[in-house]
């Protein structure tokens, strides 16, 4: 059942191809690599395996041009990632995308939940 604070959320995938997306959790994804500096940490606050944080990256850094991610192998300071500034701005574009749409479409999100059977407004 739905709690009272609960909004409708918009969740945007944008395809661009055959196995070529992104969609809130590459973006989480690159986000958290961005606050984290690593692939694995940003993967552990996903309740990711390393390797699948590692895939996800491979994808997006072979769906673009240009790498969004960069990457150092670990030694004895460690490893680290960074986004580049393409990563930066991809994630960038995708975020006002997912804003716009959340905006655009607000009314008739509330519509939609005014009609859910366990809907706040309904008590």
């Amino acid at each position: 059942m739905k709690s009272a604070a609960q909004q409708p959320a918009v969740r945007i995938r944008i395809v661009f191809g055959e196995g070529e997306m992104i969609g809130p959790g590459k973006a989480d994804l690159l986000e958290r690599i961005e606050s984290t500096g690593s692939i694995s940490a940003a993967g552990r606050e996903m309740g990711m395996s390393y390797k699948r944080a590692w895939m996800l990256v491979e994808t997006l850094n072979a769906m673009f041009r240009e790498p969004l991610v960069e990457s150092t192998r670990g030694g004895p300071h460690g490893g680290g990632a960074v986004l580049t500034g393409t990563g930066r701005r991809v994630l960038g574009l995708y975020r006002r995308f997912e804003a716009n749409a959340a905006a655009s479409g607000e009314s008739g999100l509330a519509e939609l939940q005014a009609m859910l059977r366990a809907s706040p407004d309904k008590g």
